[in-house]
Protein backbone atom coordinates (compact mmCIF):
# COMPACT_ATOMS: atom_id res chain seq x y z
CA UNK A 1 0.00 0.00 0.00
CA UNK A 2 0.96 3.65 -0.02
CA UNK A 3 -0.41 5.52 2.96
CA UNK A 4 2.08 8.31 3.56
CA UNK A 5 3.73 10.58 0.99
CA UNK A 6 5.59 13.87 0.89
CA UNK A 7 5.77 16.89 -1.40
CA UNK A 8 7.97 19.86 -0.63
CA UNK A 9 9.30 20.80 -4.08
CA UNK A 10 8.79 24.37 -5.21
CA UNK A 11 5.74 24.66 -7.47
CA UNK A 12 7.71 26.56 -10.12
CA UNK A 13 9.94 23.48 -10.44
CA UNK A 14 6.94 21.13 -10.52
CA UNK A 15 5.22 23.20 -13.22
CA UNK A 16 8.23 22.88 -15.52
CA UNK A 17 8.74 19.17 -14.86
CA UNK A 18 5.06 18.28 -15.34
CA UNK A 19 4.71 20.60 -18.36
CA UNK A 20 1.54 22.20 -17.03
CA UNK A 21 -0.34 24.57 -19.35
CA UNK A 22 1.28 28.04 -19.08
CA UNK A 23 -2.02 29.74 -18.18
CA UNK A 24 -3.10 27.14 -15.60
CA UNK A 25 -3.72 28.78 -12.18
CA UNK A 26 -1.12 27.83 -9.58
CA UNK A 27 -2.66 25.65 -6.85
CA UNK A 28 -2.27 26.34 -3.15
CA UNK A 29 0.34 23.66 -2.56
CA UNK A 30 1.99 23.91 0.87
CA UNK A 31 5.22 21.95 1.57
CA UNK A 32 4.42 18.82 3.56
CA UNK A 33 6.92 16.08 4.35
CA UNK A 34 4.28 13.79 5.86
CA UNK A 35 0.93 13.64 4.01
CA UNK A 36 -1.70 11.16 5.16
CA UNK A 37 -4.98 10.09 3.53
CA UNK A 38 -7.76 12.75 3.43
CA UNK A 39 -5.13 15.52 3.15
CA UNK A 40 -4.68 17.74 0.03
CA UNK A 41 -2.85 16.09 -2.84
CA UNK A 42 -1.51 17.71 -6.02
CA UNK A 43 -2.45 15.90 -9.21
CA UNK A 44 -2.18 16.51 -12.95
CA UNK A 45 -5.26 15.92 -15.09
CA UNK A 46 -6.23 16.46 -18.71
CA UNK A 47 -8.72 19.32 -18.89
CA UNK A 48 -11.78 19.39 -21.14
CA UNK A 49 -9.82 21.40 -23.71
CA UNK A 50 -6.97 18.89 -23.68
CA UNK A 51 -4.45 20.81 -21.57
CA UNK A 52 -2.42 19.30 -18.73
CA UNK A 53 -3.41 21.20 -15.60
CA UNK A 54 -2.77 20.99 -11.84
CA UNK A 55 -5.55 20.36 -9.34
CA UNK A 56 -5.61 20.03 -5.57
CA UNK A 57 -7.61 16.98 -4.55
CA UNK A 58 -8.46 15.18 -1.34
CA UNK A 59 -6.49 11.96 -0.95
CA UNK A 60 -9.08 9.18 -0.74
CA UNK A 61 -11.45 8.85 -3.67
CA UNK A 62 -15.11 9.69 -3.02
CA UNK A 63 -17.21 8.29 -5.90
CA UNK A 64 -19.97 10.46 -7.35
CA UNK A 65 -22.71 8.20 -5.93
CA UNK A 66 -21.51 8.26 -2.29
CA UNK A 67 -24.00 9.48 0.32
CA UNK A 68 -21.17 10.93 2.43
CA UNK A 69 -17.37 11.16 2.34
CA UNK A 70 -16.63 8.39 4.86
CA UNK A 71 -15.54 6.07 2.06
CA UNK A 72 -12.37 8.13 1.58
CA UNK A 73 -10.73 6.44 4.57
CA UNK A 74 -10.59 3.16 2.64
CA UNK A 75 -10.08 4.42 -0.93
CA UNK A 76 -6.69 6.14 -0.79
CA UNK A 77 -5.23 3.15 -2.69
CA UNK A 78 -6.65 1.11 -5.57
CA UNK A 79 -5.24 -2.30 -6.47
CA UNK A 80 -4.05 -2.43 -10.09
CA UNK A 81 -5.20 -6.05 -10.34
CA UNK A 82 -8.90 -5.44 -9.70
CA UNK A 83 -9.73 -1.71 -9.44
CA UNK A 84 -11.62 -1.70 -12.75
CA UNK A 85 -14.43 -3.80 -11.23
CA UNK A 86 -14.51 -2.24 -7.75
CA UNK A 87 -17.63 -0.06 -7.24
CA UNK A 88 -15.63 2.83 -5.75
CA UNK A 89 -13.30 3.10 -8.75
CA UNK A 90 -14.98 1.63 -11.83
CA UNK A 91 -16.81 4.80 -12.91
CA UNK A 92 -13.65 6.93 -12.66
CA UNK A 93 -11.91 4.33 -14.81
CA UNK A 94 -14.80 4.03 -17.28
CA UNK A 95 -15.02 7.81 -17.66
CA UNK A 96 -11.26 8.22 -18.21
CA UNK A 97 -10.66 10.16 -15.00
CA UNK A 98 -7.00 9.24 -14.74
CA UNK A 99 -4.44 11.51 -13.11
CA UNK A 100 -0.78 11.80 -12.20
CA UNK A 101 -0.26 12.09 -8.45
CA UNK A 102 2.68 14.41 -7.80
CA UNK A 103 4.95 13.52 -4.87
CA UNK A 104 8.58 13.67 -3.83
CA UNK A 105 8.36 10.12 -2.50
CA UNK A 106 6.66 8.02 0.15
CA UNK A 107 7.27 6.11 3.38
CA UNK A 108 6.91 2.44 4.15
CA UNK A 109 7.20 0.46 7.37
CA UNK A 110 9.15 -2.80 7.65
CA UNK A 111 7.98 -5.32 10.25
CA UNK A 112 10.80 -6.26 12.61
CA UNK A 113 8.98 -9.03 14.48
CA UNK A 114 6.52 -11.79 13.61
CA UNK A 115 3.52 -9.99 15.11
CA UNK A 116 4.30 -6.71 13.40
CA UNK A 117 4.37 -4.71 16.62
CA UNK A 118 7.90 -3.46 15.98
CA UNK A 119 8.29 -1.55 12.71
CA UNK A 120 11.05 0.54 11.15
CA UNK A 121 9.96 3.35 8.79
CA UNK A 122 11.85 3.93 5.56
CA UNK A 123 11.80 6.84 3.12
CA UNK A 124 11.63 6.04 -0.58
CA UNK A 125 12.66 8.54 -3.26
CA UNK A 126 13.69 8.60 -6.90
CA UNK A 127 17.37 7.83 -7.34
CA UNK A 128 17.86 11.09 -9.29
CA UNK A 129 15.93 13.19 -6.69
CA UNK A 130 13.24 14.10 -9.22
CA UNK A 131 9.53 14.13 -8.39
CA UNK A 132 7.94 10.71 -7.97
CA UNK A 133 4.87 10.61 -10.22
CA UNK A 134 2.28 7.97 -9.38
CA UNK A 135 -0.64 6.65 -11.42
CA UNK A 136 -3.98 7.69 -9.99
CA UNK A 137 -7.69 8.18 -10.55
CA UNK A 138 -9.77 11.22 -9.66
CA UNK A 139 -13.46 11.85 -9.02
CA UNK A 140 -15.83 14.73 -8.38
CA UNK A 141 -18.39 14.43 -5.56
CA UNK A 142 -21.11 16.81 -4.46
CA UNK A 143 -22.05 16.74 -0.79
CA UNK A 144 -25.81 16.15 -0.42
CA UNK A 145 -25.72 18.04 2.87
CA UNK A 146 -23.81 21.21 1.96
CA UNK A 147 -23.72 21.19 -1.84
CA UNK A 148 -19.93 21.50 -1.72
CA UNK A 149 -18.08 19.94 -4.66
CA UNK A 150 -14.99 17.96 -3.75
CA UNK A 151 -12.28 16.61 -6.04
CA UNK A 152 -10.61 13.49 -4.68
CA UNK A 153 -8.01 10.99 -5.83
CA UNK A 154 -6.58 7.55 -5.24
CA UNK A 155 -3.12 6.08 -5.87
CA UNK A 156 -2.87 2.84 -7.82
CA UNK A 157 -0.72 0.11 -6.28
CA UNK A 158 0.87 -3.05 -7.63
CA UNK A 159 3.09 -5.86 -6.41
CA UNK A 160 6.54 -4.68 -5.31
CA UNK A 161 9.84 -4.72 -7.14
CA UNK A 162 12.70 -6.60 -5.48
CA UNK A 163 13.97 -3.75 -3.28
CA UNK A 164 10.50 -2.70 -2.05
CA UNK A 165 9.55 -6.33 -1.53
CA UNK A 166 11.92 -6.38 1.44
CA UNK A 167 9.68 -3.81 3.15
CA UNK A 168 6.13 -4.56 2.00
CA UNK A 169 4.07 -6.66 -0.43
CA UNK A 170 2.65 -3.62 -2.27
CA UNK A 171 4.02 -0.41 -3.80
CA UNK A 172 2.58 2.57 -5.68
CA UNK A 173 2.64 2.50 -9.48
CA UNK A 174 5.40 4.98 -10.35
CA UNK A 175 5.18 6.14 -13.96
CA UNK A 176 8.19 7.21 -16.05
CA UNK A 177 7.76 10.48 -17.92
CA UNK A 178 7.39 8.63 -21.23
CA UNK A 179 4.12 7.10 -19.98
CA UNK A 180 2.50 10.28 -18.65
CA UNK A 181 0.80 11.29 -21.94
CA UNK A 182 -0.69 7.83 -22.38
CA UNK A 183 -2.03 7.65 -18.81
CA UNK A 184 -3.56 11.12 -19.06
CA UNK A 185 -5.20 10.36 -22.40
CA UNK A 186 -3.13 12.87 -24.32
CA UNK A 187 -2.21 10.13 -26.81
CA UNK A 188 -4.41 7.21 -27.87
CA UNK A 189 -4.13 3.98 -25.87
CA UNK A 190 -6.28 0.88 -25.53
CA UNK A 191 -7.49 -0.37 -22.16
CA UNK A 192 -4.96 -3.21 -22.31
CA UNK A 193 -2.15 -0.75 -23.05
CA UNK A 194 -3.16 1.39 -20.06
CA UNK A 195 -3.37 -1.58 -17.70
CA UNK A 196 0.06 -2.74 -18.89
CA UNK A 197 1.54 0.49 -17.43
CA UNK A 198 0.52 -0.57 -13.91
CA UNK A 199 3.65 -2.45 -12.93
CA UNK A 200 6.51 -1.99 -10.45
CA UNK A 201 9.25 0.40 -11.47
CA UNK A 202 12.85 -0.87 -11.81
CA UNK A 203 14.85 -1.31 -8.60
CA UNK A 204 17.53 1.08 -9.79
CA UNK A 205 15.01 3.91 -10.15
CA UNK A 206 14.65 4.20 -6.36
CA UNK A 207 16.71 4.92 -3.27
CA UNK A 208 15.65 3.92 0.25
CA UNK A 209 16.87 4.83 3.72
CA UNK A 210 15.66 4.37 7.32
CA UNK A 211 14.12 7.37 9.12
CA UNK A 212 13.04 8.17 12.65
CA UNK A 213 9.78 6.73 13.97
CA UNK A 214 8.49 10.29 14.42
CA UNK A 215 7.16 10.01 10.85
CA UNK A 216 4.49 7.71 12.25
CA UNK A 217 2.81 10.74 13.83
CA UNK A 218 1.14 12.67 11.03
CA UNK A 219 1.42 15.90 13.05
CA UNK A 220 5.18 15.81 12.39
CA UNK A 221 5.21 17.48 8.98
CA UNK A 222 8.62 19.15 8.79
CA UNK A 223 11.79 18.11 6.92
CA UNK A 224 13.20 16.43 10.04
CA UNK A 225 11.07 13.34 9.36
CA UNK A 226 13.10 12.70 6.21
CA UNK A 227 16.52 12.68 7.87
CA UNK A 228 18.38 9.34 7.71
CA UNK A 229 19.18 7.58 10.96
Amino acid sequence: MCGRVRLSSDYSEIKIRLKFAPNAPAPNCEPDWNKAPTEPMLVAIRSVDGERVPKMTRWGLVPHWAKDDKLQYSTFNARAEDFTIKPAFRDAWKWGQRCLVVTDGFYEWKKLDAKGKLKQPYAIAMADDSQMIMAGLWAKWKSPASGEQILSCTILTCGPNTVLGELHNRMPVILPESDWPKWLGEVPASEDELLALLKPCPDEALKIWPVDRMVGNVRNKGPQVLLPI
